[in-house]
């Protein structure tokens, strides 16, 4: 069996490996081969599976491979230029004399930044890499850089796991990125809030128990046992700690067991306690056999002994890197030695700040780091740090992630396909998603409707803003006649009340501003499909929808004294949905577009009013101008009001203006009825025809004909506004898929 010998140096930053060379061909081919065929059943032993396994290789000789197979990761001459935007003055708009000098006019003009300028670096398994700078330095672009997080083309240099570049498919399923925010549901325990994460990253043929048994054990990792059962918490609700909030936020993230962990700042805001609880349990996920690169701001000195490799940042240049037991030697060498009892990162920060703010910047600190490094490397006899690509020359990158799943990492990153016994050769499956899209919108509406019933008072004001609505609405056109004045409190009464439908839909419009991080955050590594959630979102939003068209339509439709008996209110009740349907789906496809809250309201009921404007009520059809007809066309309020127009005057032997009521709403109107039935007659007897007080002069279709809703049926002005909520759900399902990408430019 091979050996890999490692020897530190006196600074404790270098390791070599030394193999027998005569021993390698005792790890033969067909061996590999055995070992990840076996990688399901310690899968199932790493979940606590009591199921047999096979028992074709010794223990000695599985740990022995196993320390074999180690995880470097390396970054080369890694730049990142940005383009600035320039300031338009009133000086640019004065024409001057172009300089003749090139570097005159570059200094000039300056159009891009550097934020990231010829970092490289290495680290390896069982390692925390910290990265450290003044605010600015560039720590967390760093860090988007290593999780592939910024724009293919935008990043030079290059990324490398085991001397192979990595694929942005398999780094996705092999890391994990936690993010400086605390983005948590706030009325989910954590004990929930982890099992939901397990639900989305474990594998679907793992069992339900099996995925509990994970959730304890990273509870019992990340030590918020005494948390389990208590609420996540927000502004208005008490629940865990600042310190348990960060350390769950890194659990959901690690529920998989990544090979790959990046943090930017996880301890930013926290207390040195919980900052040294945090680190210390990133410590232990470390020595699982994961990578973990993180961005820190301030380490105290407990922080710093369970860190391995440093780099500090000023201005996008790297200024150190190596171990923290060599920041001594490279500062006293650079002619500013650290103080026996100062905390070494606190002086090292200091410095660079007190350089970064003289003449010269921190040009001789970057200039002496790369002469520091160079003679590091002259001076050690010993092969250089970074091993051969791959510790064996026939093991590739996806074979040594094999073997890692094979001693329990990386639950759900792959499975390991057919292995080809007479060559060898085995591939890994990586999966895209861990689960089907059913599982995923099964999940995530149960996610959504458990945070949501625990916040009863959010669906309740909305169900009484309707309620009172309705109400309001009945009394004041309490029972309606069918006079002419009935006819115009009618057409009031619709436009009012389809409007009210879409105004009502706004308050969800921070539904999904709230969880866009959240959602960000979980679709970056693949945790389900935009899709999903799409669906999900209006799966969960529907049935409230339904509850509240019922309780307007139930408040309204008898106190107004509306037509058409029973079938009449179950038309009345759909055409209410399919409002709450299509103002939900519009004010949701906003939300994907629009940033803030506030900004996303004044764009709805600027929008909404227009919608009522063009909906037919207060100008006719044939009486908009050509040149805004087709706004008519797409107002969302335009088919739910002529939808609820002919289902109330569609009956034909329903009359609305009998004999003398022709005089209503007139000037004529407040004559004596005598003085009406003479002026009735005399009409009759100029039109050539009897016209008594009896006679019906105008009907239902009258109406419709007068109000221009001749062109649709109502069930297909039903038809075309559920079709507008499907439309919206759809637009704004490729704003989720262009507009979350969730990297830089």
């Amino acid at each position: 069996m091979a050996r890999i010998v490692a020897a530190d140096d006196d600074d404790g930053t270098q390791q070599f490996y030394s193999m027998e060379l005569n021993s390698i061909s005792s790890v033969s081919d067909s061996t590999l081969g055995q070992l990840l065929k076996n990688v399901s059943d310690v899968r199932k032993l790493a979940v606590g599976d009591e199921t047999p396994v096979h028992e074709s290789l010794n223990r000695d000789n599985d740990d022995d491979l196993m320390r074999t197979v180690p995880f470097v990761l390396s970054f080369d001459n890694l730049t990142y230029n940005v383009s600035i935007r320039q300031k338009l003055t009133f000086r640019d708009l004065i024409p001057r004399r172009k300089t003749e000098d090139p570097e005159i006019a570059q200094t000039v003009t300056p159009n891009t930044k550097t934020l990231l300028n010829n970092i490289s670096g290495e680290t390896r398994d069982g390692e925390i890499m910290a990265v450290l700078g003044a605010s600015g330095s560039g720590k967390s672009t760093l860090i988007d850089a290593l999780a592939n997080r910024i724009a293919k083309g935008s990043l030079k240099g290059a990324v490398k796991l085991n001397g192979e570049t990595l694929q942005s498919r398999t780094l996705k399923v092999i890391s994990a990125y936690v993010m400086q925010d605390d983005l948590l549901f706030p009325m989910l325990t954590v004990e929930e809030t982890l099992m939901f994460a397990a639900e989305f990253r474990l594998p679907r043929s793992l069992p339900k128990s099996k995925k509990k048994l994970r959730v304890q054990a990273l509870i019992e990792q990340l030590g918020i046992k005494n948390a389990a059962k208590t609420i996540i918490g927000d502004e208005g609700h008490r629940g865990i700690s600042g310190g348990e909030r960060r350390r769950v936020s890194i659990g959901i993230d690690i529920i998989h067991d990544p090979i790959l962990l990046f943090l930017d700042e996880p301890t930013s805001g926290l207390d040195s306690t919980s900052a040294y609880m945090v680190v210390k349990v990133l410590k232990r996920i470390a020595q699982s056999g994961s990578i973990v690169i993180m961005s820190i701001h301030q380490p105290s000195h407990r922080v710093l002994g369970l860190l391995n490799r440093l780099i500090f940042l000023s201005r996008g240049h790297t200024v150190f890197s190596g171990s923290p037991g060599s920041l001594p030697r490279f500062f006293a060498e650079f002619g500013s030695p650290i103080p026996e009892n100062e905390n070494r990162t606190e002086f090292a920060l200091d410095l660079i700040r007190e350089l970064e703010g003289s003449a010269g910047g921190t040009r001789g600190l970057v200039e002496f780091n790369k002469k520091w490094q160079e003679m590091k490397k002259e001076s050690n006899r010993q092969p250089p740090l970074t091993p051969p690509p791959s510790p064996y020359p026939n093991l590739t990158l996806k074979e040594a992630i094999a073997a890692s799943i094979s001693r329990g990492k990386l639950v759900s990153g792959g499975e390991s396909a057919a292995i080809s016994t007479a060559t060898a050769a085995t591939t890994l499956t990586v999966p895209a998603f861990a689960n089907s899209i059913w599982i995923e919108i099964l999940t995530l509406s149960k996610r959504s409707m458990l945070n949501s019933r625990r916040q009863p008072e959010l669906f309740g004001i909305r169900l009484a803003s309707v309620v009172i609505t309705g109400f309001i609405l009945a009394t004041v056109f309490w029972r309606i006649d069918n006079s002419p004045k009935g006819v115009q409190e009618r057409l009031g009464f619709f436009a009012f009340a389809m409007s009210t439908m879409f105004y009502t839909c706004a308050e969800a419009l921070p539904v999904f501003l709230q969880e866009r991080y959240i959602f960000m955050r979980e679709t970056a590594y693949n945790a389900y499909r935009r899709s999903s959630y799409v669906f999900s979102h209006a799966i969960v939003s529907f049935p409230s929808l339904i509850f509240l068209s019922v309780a307007f339509a139930a408040t309204t439709f008898w106190a107004v004294g509306l037509d058409g008996g029973p079938m009449g209110f179950l038309f009345y009740c759909l055409i209410i949905l399919a409002s709450f349907w299509s103002g939900s789906s519009f004010v949701t496809f906003l939300s994907g577009i629009v940033p803030h809250v506030m900004l996303g309201y004044t764009i709805v009921v600027a929008i909404l009013a227009y919608f009522l404007l063009f909906s037919g009520f207060f100008i006719n059809r044939n009486r908009i101008p050509d040149y805004w007809i087709w706004f008519h066309y797409m107002s969302l309020v335009k088919y739910p009001y002529e939808a609820v127009l002919q289902n109330e005057f569609s009956d034909a032997t329903k009359c609305f203006v009998r004999g003398v009521q022709i005089f209503d709403n007139t000037p004529l109107g407040v004559l004596p009825d005598g003085m009406k039935l003479r002026l009735l007659d005399s009409v009759s007897r100029s039109l050539g025809t009897t016209i008594s007080s009896s006679t019906c002069l105008t009907t239902g279709a009258d109406i419709l004909t007068q109000q221009g809703v001749t062109q649709l049926s109502k069930w297909n002005c039903l038809l075309i506004t559920v079709a507008f909520g499907f439309f919206f759900r759809a637009l704004f399902y490729f704003c989720l898929l262009l507009g979350s990408k969730n990297k830089r430019r």
